[in-house]
């Protein structure tokens, strides 16, 4: 076993729930043989044709990925691994929400215009053996912006906003252009929680507590958590307080908040630096977003798996 392979108890939480072969397209390579490859690429961030022998053909270590990224299994596998932690009673509800810039590597650029997206929305491609396979890729296209990519300040980048537990593991991933502003997807992000019970039940969406820097301290994003009566501690910004005091008393109450837990807002950080200890995540070589946020959700499994 070469390191960062998954482990025998890795690989037994794991087994389960992959997927098995339906007997009419030939079988599947050795599942634990290209997720070792999988998660080899995402921790080095190595080109792919330059995977090690030893995982395979590196073309199969690749469309598995894109396969799964595109029909949800790493989000699959990332919603089981949380369902056995919240049933063993180890994650923190009190969680926190914050984003954080991905260099976008030249090689990002240049996707391909899906065929659906094609003038007069027909599809130019003559129907074949890779329709299915096809079927299974999200909408993209549109651009650099349809793939999560933009321009800030540093250059060409992709923004990844994502909550973590009080133990410093993600709970949700959102992939947006770098430009795009986090408060835009406080409410996205949230609602992205999903963590299934494991016996019969609904799944829990909801935490007990949300911590936020001033990015998110705006009308809407506290609305949001007051209507599901989630409690929050979100700074209120200098400008909106000078504003408030200088409407008197027709500028309403102050926003409550709790200065001892906003000192657990450092989680959100520490869990972003155990998710760029990914080479791949932290620089994005993925031309498709659903691909590179597959690349985020293999990384954070990882970190679910051996926190």
């Amino acid at each position: 076993m070469g390191r960062g392979d998954l482990t025998d108890a890795e690989w037994d939480r794991l087994l389960p729930f992959l997927p098995v072969s339906n007997g009419r397209c030939g079988r599947w390579r050795d599942h634990r043989q290209v997720i070792d490859g999988i998660l080899y690429r995402v921790r080095t961030g190595v080109q792919w044709r330059d995977l090690p022998e030893r995982f395979g053909p590196w073309k199969t270590v690749y469309e598995r990925h894109r396969l799964w990224s595109g029909d949800g299994t790493w989000e699959r596998l990332f919603q089981q691994v949380q369902a056995e932690a919240d049933a063993a009673g180890e994650i923190d509800w009190d969680i926190s929400v914050d984003s954080t810039i991905v260099r976008a590597h030249q090689h990002a650029a240049g996707a391909h215009r899906p065929a659906s997206s094609a003038k007069g929305g027909r599809n130019v491609r003559t129907p074949g053996r890779n329709a299915v396979a096809e079927s299974r890729r999200p909408a993209g296209g549109g651009g650099a912006g349809g793939e999560g990519l933009g321009r800030s300040r540093g250059g060409f980048t992709t923004k990844v906003h994502l909550s973590a537990d009080g133990r410093c593991r993600p709970l949700s991933l959102i992939v947006t252009p770098g430009q795009r502003a986090d408060c835009t997807q406080f409410k996205p992000v949230l609602e992205k929680i999903r963590i299934p019970k494991l016996g019969p039940g609904r799944p829990r969406k909801k935490p007990d507590s949300v911590a936020a820097d001033k990015a998110y301290s705006n009308g809407p994003c506290r609305e949001y958590l007051r209507r599901r009566g989630i409690r929050h501690a979100i700074p209120e910004k200098t400008d909106s307080q000078a504003a408030r005091l200088r409407k008197g008393s027709a500028g309403g109450r102050p926003p409550g908040f709790d200065e001892e837990r906003y000192k657990k807002r450092n989680t959100i950080e520490r869990a972003i630096n155990r998710l760029k200890q990914h080479r791949a995540v932290a620089t994005r070589y993925d031309k498709r977003r659903y691909v590179y946020l597959g690349t985020a959700t293999a990384a954070a499994l990882t970190i679910w798996l051996r926190s």
